[in-house]
């Protein structure tokens, strides 16, 4: 699998952008604040509908413009597919996969898989549990259009039970309407805790072997999900939590509430990890995802690498560098100084400067 091209039109800092990638590996440099990450930012929305950073549609418009275009190509097993996305400052975005438009995203999901590694990832480990959740909430969406749809429709729910538990604290005689969202809770979120067990368990099996290869050996990490409720508990629990949430006016138990478990040689990372240990983590996790995805889609997913390298060290920085070489990897950094001195293979090489690309013949003409 991989992006063919990408075509930006008044898309965040770019009026109009033509660019062309290699199947292997593709260098975005220059200075701080000139538009690289705008780029992975697109191909991220061609393939999940969302941004990586959380923006909403309007906010990536071209500052004085109405409305953005995106068009990305992709092939795939030899077959090729033009995405394209339309986002509107008043309206909702429009989608279309080779020209046919589409209606939701379950049928944009699996045809472009992504995996985005960005500096703050390496704080998805010491951050809250809303990260983690994140994390296994974007790859599994990727992967599974059914685990999309209950993760849309479990969320809609927990929005309109908790709306109903602040309605409640004014009108007492709407109570009688609390099992109906129950249900329907008990019903999505039972799938999405069975599905996040699935998962996890899965990724543990690889990232062990691979967090010891960083390691040097010397480390053993432990993935482990830690559900709010199990699925089997997840009814009785909710009854018994009913008065709480009358209470508090919001769903205390359920998946919206999960985590999951960094140890290494059983200590806690999230809590007790030095930074060091918290940063070779967060890499394996990503390797991981990497080779899940390929053993999922028996293909291999694009990777996108925004400004990492210079939070790694040289040891950690070879390890990615080595690991990637047969997936197709768009890198942005400031410098090539790390890849000329380890000699790594670079198949185009594109500066960016103020929302203009420029293509290089090589290293030596910089």
């Amino acid at each position: 699998m991989i992006i063919k091209s990408i075509e930006l039109r008044n898309f965040r800092n770019y009026e109009n952008l033509d660019i062309h990638l290699d199947e292997g590996t593709n260098i975005l440099y220059g200075d701080n604040a000139q538009g690289k990450t705008n780029i992975l930012e697109a191909a991220y929305l061609s393939g999940t509908t969302k941004s990586h950073k959380g923006s909403r549609d309007k906010e990536m418009i071209r500052f004085g413009e109405k409305e953005s275009h995106i068009r990305t190509v992709v092939q795939k097993k030899e077959k090729e597919y033009q995405i394209d996305m339309h986002l509107r400052k008043s309206g909702s975005k429009g989608v279309a996969v080779n020209k046919i438009p589409i209606k939701k995203a379950s049928e944009l999901f699996g045809i472009l898989n992504i995996v985005f590694f960005s500096p703050e990832d390496l704080n998805i480990i010491k951050n809250g549990p809303a990260e983690r959740r994140r994390f296994i909430d974007l790859e599994l969406c990727q992967l599974d259009k059914l685990y999309l749809s209950d993760l849309s429709s479990f969320n809609k729910v927990l929005n309109q039970r908790n709306k109903l538990l602040k309605d409640i604290s004014f009108r007492p005689d709407l109570v009688d309407t609390l099992p109906v969202w129950d249900m329907q809770l008990l019903e999505y979120g039972t799938r999405i805790i069975r599905k996040r067990k699935e998962f996890v368990e899965e990724l543990n099996e690889i990232i062990s072997e691979i967090h010891s290869k960083i390691s040097g050996g010397r480390e053993h990490l432990v993935l482990k999900y830690e559900p709010n409720i199990t699925a089997d508990l997840f009814a009785d629990e909710l009854l018994r939590a009913q008065n709480r949430d009358l209470k508090l006016c919001q769903t205390t138990t359920g998946p919206h509430r999960d985590d999951m478990l960094f140890s290494v040689d059983d200590v806690d990372i999230r809590k007790f990890g030095s930074q060091g240990q918290q940063r070779t983590s967060a890499l394996s996790l990503k390797l991981s995802e990497i080779d899940l995805v390929r053993r999922s889609i028996h293909d291999t997913p694009v990777l996108l690498l925004d400004d990492v390298l210079s939070e790694l060290d040289s040891n950690r920085q070879n390890y990615l560098l080595n690991s990637i070489a047969k997936i197709q990897t768009v890198i942005t950094c400031t410098g090539l100084e790390e890849f000329v001195k380890n000699r790594f293979c670079i198949n185009k090489i594109f500066q960016v400067i103020n929302g203009n690309v420029y293509e290089k013949e090589s290293v030596e003409e910089i």
